[in-house]
């Protein structure tokens, strides 16, 4: 096969590739990061604190995340042609996609919300602030680069599940490998996959680190500028600052 007859299929393959696994994130993020802070928030100490909720949730989580894909792929065919009409395609792959990316996702988020210094929960909370605050004032931007970094690996994930999503007729990269590089032998067309697939998933973990290192040094995790913002709005209407106030003031009297 001539290079002018591979690259009108390698693009499209790339275009159905990045439109399989760009819908497919955006579905496990906007699924998965709530679901793993209500992990937190309902484990033992959480400010939701619920251990049957937690442990429910989190065997549900456990159990979707042990299915291998290709099974999932099938389990899920008749939901899939409910919500999409067809069993074959790349739409019809985004919704296994998605589907078992959400736990993987939600974990990433647990293990990355955990790591939040719990000091920075208490001063809002001596503040007044309600769950919802701390969610968004504090477990999210304070977790965010490591945040970065587990939807970066759920996307290099992503990308080798739509390959597999390839033998039921997806379309992508993997379509493409399977169909010309196996069943036909083109040899060369699937080794140029292959390379395509690897700088694809170098380029995306380098933004992924690039980027959650950006967010690190302007104040994420353990940087100093969300606690410093934190102290300073305690101070002046905290129980702890008041207190301090009229010790001072005698302290003065002494003097």
């Amino acid at each position: 096969m001539t290079w002018s007859e591979m690259q009108p299929l390698l693009e499209q393959a790339c275009w159905d590739t990045f439109y399989m696994v760009g819908w497919s994130t955006l579905i496990a993020v906007v699924g998965g990061l709530p679901l793993g802070i209500l992990l937190v928030l309902t484990d033992r100490g959480g400010l939701l604190q619920n251990v049957v909720a937690n442990k429910v949730i989190g065997q549900v989580v456990n159990v979707a995340r042990s299915l291998p894909f290709i099974i999932l792929m099938v389990a899920l065919m008749s939901f899939t042609r409910w919500i999409t009409g067809t069993t074959i395609g790349r739409e019809a792959a985004i919704v296994p996609l998605a589907i078992g990316a959400i736990p993987f996702f939600a974990r990433l988020v647990e293990t990355a919300v955990r790591e939040v210094d719990h000091g920075l929960v208490e001063a809002v909370q001596s503040m007044g602030g309600n769950i919802w605050t701390i969610v968004r004032k504090v477990l999210v931007p304070e977790s965010l680069p490591s945040l970065i970094s587990s939807a970066t690996t759920t996307v290099v994930a992503l990308i080798g599940y739509s390959a597999m999503a390839g033998t039921v007729g997806a379309g992508g990269l993997g379509d493409i490998a399977i169909r010309y590089g196996y069943q036909r032998f083109e040899t060369g067309l699937m080794w140029i996959t292959v390379a395509i697939l690897a700088v694809v998933i170098s380029v995306i973990q380098f933004a992924g680190d690039f980027a959650a290192r950006g967010l690190h040094r302007r104040g994420g995790r353990s940087g100093p500028g969300p606690k410093l913002r934190l102290l300073k709005a305690k101070e002046p209407d905290s129980p702890a600052a008041g207190s301090t106030g009229p010790a001072s003031t005698e302290v003065g009297k002494v003097a």
